[in-house]
């Protein structure tokens, strides 16, 4: 296979630019298959079709992409803040100028709708816009010196090679979102998508070459991920690694990078309360409500897994949540449906298991709770009642299409049981009540608060969680941190 060739597959051939499709990984600006010729088959979850194969790297072609991002970061940290603006800028545009052929690529490997796809393909870009403006901004800040004869000065400076690895359920959010960062502080990157998605970074890493992006500046290296990941984690060339999946994972992560004390950011597991008090707009609660629970089919970090809901509103609330559910449209992500197929087969395994542990406890099944006959990823959109909180869906992620939802009689006790997880990513509350809103929003022990909706993402926002939800923020200025090292200089001219 030549190192221009795609997938023999009609289902990705069929894009206006057929080249964007890359079955190899990208290090220090060549296409590269491994050397033993190992590959990893990817299948689109809608129907279990292949569509291609990508190569899996050794842990020696690993090192290699960091031996070439270490060879780049001097030059790349040397241009001007403005020509690094520029590069990004160009990849932007690109992004745009590609949009429908990278939504479509990611609805077949991911299985997302593709409305959705498209909204991420634009949330993807709008990281690169973002951190392309914020390149520029002076990156020295001078300080009322505490010595009658110093001047005094704080730089931030690039921290050198940035490991990111990326999930498969936003596949160019996550990347672009990191990379941008990383790259507008001055830093190079080695990045590892998941293997279940891996088409949609290699088309970005497509159009990063495109827009004029240095070789080893940007790579991406595909294959097993213990394989991949493991020797960055050894190498203290990579003084940076930025993580999304899931807890235990992170866990793994940060003791495998101890022995270089590198910095991390962590981007882990979130278990969302939604909490609806007796005040609020049923209408709106219920529709947002269908937006926290199934957007990506549930697979969302952001997800909502525990719905609270006042004990006044809530056999309405169950009703109407209920009826809308049964309303949402399941089918494969082209056809543009509500719901699309589940990644993999662990996923559907959880939402039954979770799904029969709740009924076992007591829970009542309003709808849903099967494998559909659409594929075997395919699983019902699905509400239970009167969830009791030692069920396992109240103490787990459940990552998928499945809502809990149980009463409450106290702002108190519905604050207590929304803290009651290891978890703080982001909490939802519905009331119209400006006292309550402040207290609700002081008293949830998460990283972000969203009231009275859902939508709270985007470029210019601090997003990460509390407690093990994560570590740092990502997005914002505050997404370039992590990639930025601190030195003090305490002048004296002589």
């Amino acid at each position: 296979m030549s190192l221009h060739s795609v997938p023999k597959t009609d289902t990705l051939r069929k894009l206006d630019d057929p080249r964007l499709v890359r079955s190899f990984s990208y290090i220090d600006g060549k296409w590269c298959s491994a050397a033993d010729g190992a590959e990893i088959t990817v299948t689109n979850p809608a129907n279990g079709a292949v569509l291609g194969s990508i190569a899996s790297l050794s842990a020696a072609e690993s090192r290699g992409a960091v031996d070439a991002a270490a060879k780049a970061f001097g030059p790349w940290a040397d241009l001007l803040p403005q020509e690094r603006a520029r590069l990004l800028r160009r990849w932007f545009d690109l992004m745009g100028q590609h949009r429908e052929d990278l939504a479509r690529i990611m609805v077949l490997e991911q299985g997302k709708p593709i409305s959705e796809a498209r909204g991420e393909i634009d949330y993807a870009a709008s990281f690169l816009e973002f951190y392309s403006e914020e390149a520029k901004r002076p990156n020295i800040e001078g300080v009322t010196s505490h010595l009658a004869d110093a001047e005094v000065e704080i730089w931030r400076e690039p921290v050198g090679v940035a490991a990111l690895i990326t999930p498969w359920n936003f596949p160019a959010a996550m990347l672009t979102r990191k990379a941008g960062a990383a790259l507008a502080a001055g830093c190079t990157v080695v990045a590892h998508p998941s293997a279940e998605t891996p088409f949609s970074a290699l088309a970005l890493a497509e159009l990063a070459e495109r827009a004029g992006i240095p070789a080893g500046v940007f790579n991406v290296v595909t294959g097993d991920a213990p394989v991949v990941v493991e020797p960055w984690t050894q190498d203290k060339r990579v003084r940076v690694l930025s993580f999304t999946g899931s807890t235990p994972v992170g866990r793994l992560l940060y003791r495998q990078c101890a022995d270089t004390v590198k910095t991390l950011v962590m981007e882990l597991g979130g278990h969302a309360p939604f909490i609806v008090f007796s005040d609020a707009d049923l209408d709106r609660a219920v529709s947002e409500a269908v937006k926290a629970k199934f957007a990506t089919s549930g697979q969302d970090c952001l997800g909502a897994n525990r719905f609270f809901i006042a004990r006044p509103v809530y056999d309405d609330f169950c009703a109407r949540f209920t009826q809308a559910t049964k309303a949402l449209r399941v089918g494969p992500g082209m056809d543009d449906p509500d719901i699309g197929p589940l990644m993999n087969t662990g996923a559907v395994a959880k939402q039954v298991a979770h799904v029969k542990d709740a009924l076992a406890r007591g829970a009542k099944l309003l709808i849903g709770g099967d494998v559909l006959p659409n594929g075997p990823l395919f699983y019902a959109p699905t509400v239970l009642a009167d969830v009791p909180m030692d069920a396992d869906i109240m103490r787990e992620e459940t990552f998928g299409p499945v809502a809990a939802l149980t009463p409450f009689d106290s702002e108190d006790e519905v604050v207590a049981a929304a803290n009651a997880t290891e978890y703080g990513l982001v909490a939802y509350v519905h009331t119209i009540d400006p006292r309550r809103i402040y207290r609700m929003s002081r008293s949830l022990e998460f990283g972000m608060v969203a009231v009275n909706r859902t939508k709270v993402t985007g470029a210019p926002i601090p997003f990460g969680g509390f407690k093990q939800s994560g570590l740092g923020r990502e997005g914002a200025r505050l997404g370039m941190e992590a990639f930025t090292e601190v030195k003090y200089v305490c002048r004296d001219w002589g």
